[in-house]
């Protein structure tokens, strides 16, 4: 239940990232509200997790879950420019976080 509840939490993480970042510094109302609801839900999330994960696996997966997926979403949105190099690079951030996850 706790890989299941972090990867839901990383996934938060690129809503509350993506959420600041469309908020102009908390002067737009709904992305501010959705940013505040995410990071608290990603917050809980993440300490359910490290309740039975070991706090540097489940940081790195959730930092790697929500980098990756912000990245991702920046990429299909085209607020961030595609390149062959940047999609290999957050494949690599992918391939880490199942490695870390397979290790466990």
């Amino acid at each position: 239940m706790a890989w299941i509840v972090l990867v839901i939490s990383g996934a938060l993480e690129a809503v509350w990232a993506t959420a600041l970042s469309q908020s102009a510094g908390f002067s737009k109302l709904w992305p501010s509200v959705t940013f505040g609801v995410a990071v608290v839900l990603s917050m809980l999330g993440l300490g359910y997790a490290m309740r039975t994960l070991p706090v540097g696996t489940a940081y790195a997966i959730w930092v790697g879950i929500g980098a990756s997926l912000t990245v991702g979403y920046a990429m299909v949105t085209g607020a961030e420019p595609v390149s062959l190099a940047r999609i290999l690079l957050i494949l690599g951030i992918v391939a880490c976080v199942v490695g870390l996850k397979l290790v466990h």
